[in-house]
């Protein structure tokens, strides 16, 4: 009489080792879950006290200072011609200094006729300079498409 120890034989039902960890994988998904859900919402809260109606209009109007680059080419600073780079960006260091609340509005008012070069170039002047309140009017007169 033998006794087959470690043998190969498949005859005999042999029972499994392994540790079946679809239960545990369940229970754990489970548990994620509910942690998920119950974990209360962290709200951030700035209690601010806000004026309540309708504040008045302002009575300080913002001064405007326009330029406008004519068909050929020539600097108006609100009606007196601009002679030369140098006298431009004095004029545009003039608004661009003082308070931010205080500075004047720049109006850039290019004739349809006028070189894209010379508009882009008073831009350029006036951003490296600081002004930081930069309209384009009189845009009426490219609307036709003539």
């Amino acid at each position: 009489m033998g006794m087959n120890v470690g043998s190969e034989s498949t005859t005999e039902d042999e029972g499994i080792v392994d540790i079946n960890t679809t239960p545990l994988i369940d229970v754990m998904l489970v548990l994620l879950i509910m942690l998920i859900i119950t974990i209360p919402l962290q709200t951030q809260a700035v209690s601010i006290d806000l004026p309540q109606g309708n504040p008045p209009p302002s009575t300080e109007e913002t001064p405007v200072v326009t330029l406008v680059v004519d068909f050929d080419n020539s600097l108006t600073w609100n009606g007196q011609p601009i002679n030369g780079e140098a006298d431009l960006q004095a004029h545009l260091r003039e608004i661009a200094s003082g308070p931010e609340a205080s500075r004047p509005e720049f109006h850039l008012q290019p004739n349809r006729l006028a070189d894209y070069k010379t508009v882009i170039h008073v831009m350029a002047d006036a951003q490296r300079l600081g002004v930081t309140k930069l309209g384009i009017v009189g845009q009426e007169q490219f609307a036709d498409g003539k």
